[in-house]
């Protein structure tokens, strides 16, 4: 009897013990966790108190700059008539249909590149031609040969995306592991199953850090798109208030924009993270 008494005491403390020791990893987790969120978000902070100021000491007429307060209402005000979903909708739907349509060209053509020399010196020259002209001095071709409609927009998302996904897919694939490639050819490995199994999944973080380069290009460009020529996306939402003397409107459509563009890459990064997770990469210090 004393003996089950003492065991169940031990068990008691144990299990406090335990319980007091689960808690305090979890305080010290949430802890640190707090203190890299505060640590991230320590600029943001910084600069709205810094904006807030200015506007309290009135150093930026309000019809310049408005208060952050002025900004928060008219970008609740947007989103309590579903106003700015809509155009962000249309916006993001032409950024993922034009970003598709590159990255099926551009992933195609920068392993055709990346593999076949006679490739390359056949489209080097127009590549190089082409890829320094900004997309948006593209657009008043785009509104002669397409019109103001969505083709216009598509095309200018399209060359936005597609040259920094075909040239960093043509660097993936050279900084393929030499080694690997004199195996391949001694042990007579087809040619599709080399691409497939060596040279693929070798240029597979290049690719995907490609997409998210191409996909931020895009999105940039659709809005300057919708700057010049359309009737709805966040570019037009911007333009809109500018005509109607809406600075508090102005700067919700630009804060949306960079929101919007900032969910984009951290959605891309996880996929990244998953597909090529066998890769250790550096974190920093």
């Amino acid at each position: 009897m004393l003996s089950s008494t003492i065991v169940t005491r031990w068990l008691q403390a144990f299990g406090s013990s335990r319980a007091e020791g689960n808690a305090s990893k979890r305080a010290h987790f949430a802890l640190a966790a707090g203190r890299r969120a505060l640590h991230y978000a320590s600029l943001p902070i910084a600069a709205l108190c810094l904006w807030q100021l200015t506007s309290v000491l009135d150093l930026v007429p309000a019809v310049a700059m408005p208060s952050p307060a002025q900004v928060a209402r008219a970008f609740l005000e947007l989103v309590r008539t579903g106003e700015l979903l809509r155009h962000v909708a249309m916006s993001l739907a032409r950024v993922l249909e034009g970003t598709a349509a590159a990255a099926a060209l551009g992933i195609g053509l920068g392993i055709g590149v990346g593999l076949s020399r006679r490739l390359e010196r056949a489209t080097d020259l127009m590549l190089e031609l082409l890829r320094p002209i900004p997309p948006i001095a593209w657009i008043p071709l785009a509104i002669l040969w397409f019109g103001i409609g969505e083709l216009s927009k598509l095309f200018i998302i399209f060359l936005g995306a597609f040259f920094p996904i075909v040239m960093n897919v043509i660097s993936g694939i050279r900084q393929t592991e030499h080694k690997f490639v004199e195996v391949a050819r001694i042990l007579e490995v087809p040619r599709a199953r080399f691409i497939r199994h060596v040279i693929v999944p070798g240029a597979l973080p290049v690719i995907m850090s490609s997409l998210r380069l191409g996909l931020g290009i895009a999105w940039m460009c659709v809005v300057a798109a919708e700057l010049i020529a359309a009737s709805s996306g966040v570019g037009y939402l911007i333009m809109d208030a500018r005509q109607l003397s809406r600075p508090d409107v102005v700067l919700a459509g630009m804060i949306t924009i960079g929101v919007v563009g900032k969910a984009m890459d951290v959605a891309l990064k996880r996929l990244e993270r998953r597909v090529v997770e066998w890769k250790v990469i550096y974190q920093g210090e």
